[in-house]
């Protein structure tokens, strides 16, 4: 298995950093998930990552975990 490290960006207006982490986590329980991604691999390389929708609600309702490649 590789090591990524996935980013998402949102400019947030606020008086500190802890309240600008709160008003993201706020907008990311109640609105949609984001579809755009930064990817960092383990050599640094930066890819920008937009999902189809569609697929990645299919990706998540199905148990990886219980995939025997993951083991």
């Amino acid at each position: 298995m590789h090591k990524f490290t996935v980013t998402i960006a949102r400019e947030i207006e606020a008086d500190t950093a802890e309240e600008a982490a709160l008003l993201l986590y706020q907008e990311l329980s109640r609105g949609p998930v984001p579809d755009r991604y930064a990817v960092t691999d383990e050599t640094k390389a930066t890819t920008e990552v937009r999902l189809d929708r569609e697929k990645a609600d299919e990706f998540a309702s199905i148990d990886h975990t219980a995939d025997p490649g993951n083991w």
